[in-house]
């Protein structure tokens, strides 16, 4: 098999896109998909991809519209790289880890790894050994069923998780760790939206949000706030089109002007291959890293200042008496945060704060749709509970077109979590999982990913195994994370392609390959389906429809029965090999155990499954005083000493989660480079520095430990004053471990205090390890 080069180094910048999408899009999908595949295959993905009866794409967890509302072409450019990527026809054999050691193959890009192909049969790298070599999956399992059995605790393993997983196969998984005996389960959640979770948990009494794409499309206001839709979930921008095209306004509060923001050119639309497109953010503030809490409370003052003013016309006092609690305390609080601050916090002018509040006040139904931006900051919790008060207040939480929207960035993440993949599942949960089951689940706390990586740091946990995902690199403290999976006894990944996890290995570590989501699912009990939960809490199927990669490969499902029915036995008893063969036994059991999902298999059969109900659209708030909480959220912002920069991480556009398909940025004009970081150009002369300059950046933390991501070109770019941008994982390393959000323990990728040095690698050298690391 020949090796896949990677490009070039050679950065060059264009003016950022004023519009997203359009014909240059469907070209880039097709040009990737074609690269990985052949045109009878990539036919089959992109026809099948979103559709009823066909793949859920394992991209982003935006939902689809209603089977008979759906284009034939159902996918966006993202999707299309990302489904074919998967679909690939490069494979990696058991000659190629004989030909690359595993210290070789640490040494080569993420790009690299992902490019080689599709895994193909199990292998184990042994005690000692420099290569992985092939193993049986009986003795695979034998040996992990081993060193689980051999652990002093169960709570010395951890169960990671990541948002590809399908609900059959996380039910399965959560099950087999509590029947083991640990909740040690860990996922990706933990790293992106726990803050989310924290925050609506406590206000409105659920996890997630409480719109659906027709409440998008017939919302009066939608803010979008801290997310990137152009990139990481296009499919959104059609949604606000329609929204626009109904008469809706769109507020964009974002520390980066992002493309597809601004005008939207629908490739599936006339007007977006030769029209000018659709114009989205009526309005756009350009706030500052961090201060969207202050951006908030000033819109809560201003309301409760206009009810003041006129009684009875602004706030939905029906509402708030009915179904709220807490509200005299938010108020008196609200009221005084100072004006000064809020202007220091967000850099916007009281001009342009007021312009928005006029939006609001002229608006009877409005909606928060937020990602990232807000979740990964250290006051991310206080911050959405302000955005919480802010949709209480005139009665925006339960009606059409109003209420809170996290939008999730994986196909199931939200399916992950509804299947009890979670450290802390409540009790009412773990009582029905163990009815069900006939045993009793462990009613401790178990470790997230943060504590995770503590505990395997300190040789509390000895023992990962991951299911999908790339959790080295997903992960913040790049070195710290990297010597804590050194440390440990077995290391194992569920995986579909290489990646850098694989070169970070525990004593012995093995690399369990799966079935896609493209590929086909025969068991003996037929061809399977398995089932996904998107950002709206729709549950559908998904039917794999190309031939497996190889047929060594056992579906995630199956390896998830066979290990723990390797590890277990009948103890408790729990048919494994029955769930095996047929996922609509798992269904069945599932429908017992998961609220929602009453008479699963027959619901999920009909085409576009259906929705999971929210009690907080019936009125009814699962809060302890049974009804929505408003909460007074301390003023707080980001400090930033002089001669220092506030950092976040972000994606690029050729990019999806941990692995780039391109050294681009397409719509920021970075073209053939990953190490740039982009910073206003104001902020560069106070620094004393100029656009291309090659910089370290160095991350400062009070434990006195200096990070650095050395070898970035610097970008003169409409950033915010005060902030810089830059893409991970490259720039994970700069991520304290313990930089976390308060509550949530969500790691703060989105506000990393770093300063910009001089370079210590001459340019000369620059380029001379391996590229994009």
């Amino acid at each position: 098999m020949s090796s896949i080069e990677d490009p070039s180094d050679d950065l060059r910048v264009t003016p950022p896109k004023t519009w997203a999408t359009g014909l240059p899009a469907v070209t880039h999908a097709l040009e990737y998909s074609l690269s990985q595949t052949s045109p009878r295959r990539t036919a089959l993905t992109l026809l099948n991809i979103n559709q009823p009866q066909g793949i859920d794409c394992p991209g982003c967890a935006w939902p689809e519209p209603a089977p008979g509302e759906r284009h034939r072409n159902e996918y966006c450019e993202n999707g299309a790289k990302h489904i074919n990527d998967e679909a690939t026809s490069r494979r990696v054999t058991r000659d190629f880890f004989r030909e690359h050691s595993v210290a070789e193959l640490g040494s080569m890009s993420d790009y690299w790894l992902n490019q080689q192909g599709r895994l193909t049969e199990p292998m184990v790298k042994r005690p000692g050994a420099t290569h992985y070599e092939p193993i049986g999956w009986d003795e695979a399992f034998a040996l992990l069923a081993g060193e689980l059995e051999a652990l002093d605790s169960p709570d010395e393993a951890l169960f990671y998780v990541s948002g590809r997983l399908n609900n059959e196969a996380a039910f399965l998984l959560q099950l087999f760790a509590r029947a083991y005996g640990t909740n040690n389960l860990p996922d990706c959640s933990n790293l992106c939206h726990e803050s989310s979770g924290a925050a609506m948990s406590e206000t409105l009494g659920i996890g997630k949000g409480s719109v659906s794409l027709d409440d998008i499309h017939h919302a009066d206001l939608v803010f979008v706030v801290g997310q990137n839709p152009g990139t990481n979930h296009p499919r959104m921008l059609s949604a606000l089109e329609e929204t626009k095209r109904n008469g809706g306004h769109v507020v964009a509060v974002n520390t980066l002007p992002e493309a597809g923001l601004m005008r939207f050119k629908h490739p599936q639309k006339a007007r977006g291959i030769i029209g000018r497109g659709t114009p989205i953010a009526d309005q756009f503030l350009h706030i500052r890293a961090g201060g969207d809490l202050a951006l908030f409370q000033a819109l809560n003052r201003l309301l409760l200042e206009a009810e003041d003013a006129a009684p009875g016309t602004v706030l939905d006092h029906d509402f708030i008496t009915a179904h709220t609690t807490g509200f005299a305390d938010f108020a008196a609080y609200a009221r005084t945060v100072p004006w000064e601050d809020v202007l220091a916090a967000t850099g916007l002018t009281r001009e342009e704060i007021q312009e928005v509040f006029d939006r609001v006040l002229a608006s009877r139904s409005v909606i928060v749709c937020w990602a990232m931006g807000l979740t990964q900051h250290k006051h991310g919790v206080p911050t959405i509970r302000e955005v919480v008060n802010f949709l209480l207040a005139r009665g925006n939480i339960g009606r059409p077109g109003a209420g809170v929207c996290p939008v999730r960035g994986h196909s199931n993440v939200q399916g992950d979590r509804t299947m009890g993949v979670w450290e802390r599942m409540p009790q009412e949960f773990l009582d029905a999982l163990g009815r069900e089951f006939d045993f009793t689940p462990p009613a401790h706390h178990g470790l997230d990913a943060v504590n995770g990586i503590r505990a395997m740091r300190e040789g509390r946990a000895k023992v990962f195994l991951g299911v999908a995902g790339n959790f080295v690199r997903a992960t913040p403290d790049s070195a710290v994370t990297e010597e804590a999976m050194r440390g440990c006894r077995l290391t194992a990944h569920v995986s579909t392609k290489l990646n850098r996890s694989h070169t970070v290995c525990g004593d012995t570590a093995l690399i369990l390959p799966t079935l896609g989501r493209s590929d086909r699912d025969v068991q003996a009990g037929g061809e399977q389906f398995v089932t996904v939960e998107d950002s709206m809490s729709d549950v559908h199927a998904s039917r794999g429809k190309l031939p497996p990669a190889s047929p060594h490969l056992l579906s995630e499902v199956a390896i998830v029965s066979r290990l723990a029915h390797a590890t277990l036995g009948d103890r408790p008893f729990i048919p494994w090999k029955e769930f095996e063969t047929d996922y609509g036994t798992i269904r069945d059991r599932i429908s017992r155990v998961v609220p929602g999902f009453e008479d699963f298999n027959a619901r999920v059969a009909v085409p576009g499954g259906f929705t999971l109900p929210n009690p907080v659209n019936s009125g009814v708030f699962p809060t302890p005083s049974g009804k929505a909480v408003f909460t007074r959220n301390e003023f707080t912002m980001p400090h930033v000493p002089e001669g220092h920069l506030l950092l976040q991480t972000l994606r690029s556009h050729d990019q999806w989660n941990t692995v780039w398909y391109a050294p681009n940025d397409r719509y920021r004009g970075i073209h053939d480079a990953r190490r740039v970081v982009m910073v206003n150009p104001a902020d560069l002369a106070d620094l004393g520095l100029a656009d291309r300059d090659l910089v370290d950046l160095v991350s400062v933390w009070h434990d006195g430990r200096e990070r650095r991501a050395e070898g970035f070109r610097v970008v003169a770019y409409p950033a915010s004053r005060g902030s810089a941008a830059a893409y991970y994982p490259e720039t994970n390393v700069l991520v304290p471990l313990d930089s976390v959000a308060d509550i949530s323990n969500c790691p703060t990728s989105k506000g990393v205090l770093i300063r910009l040095e001089p370079a210590r690698v001459p340019a000369s050298e620059e380029g001379s390890g391996p590229w994009g690391e």
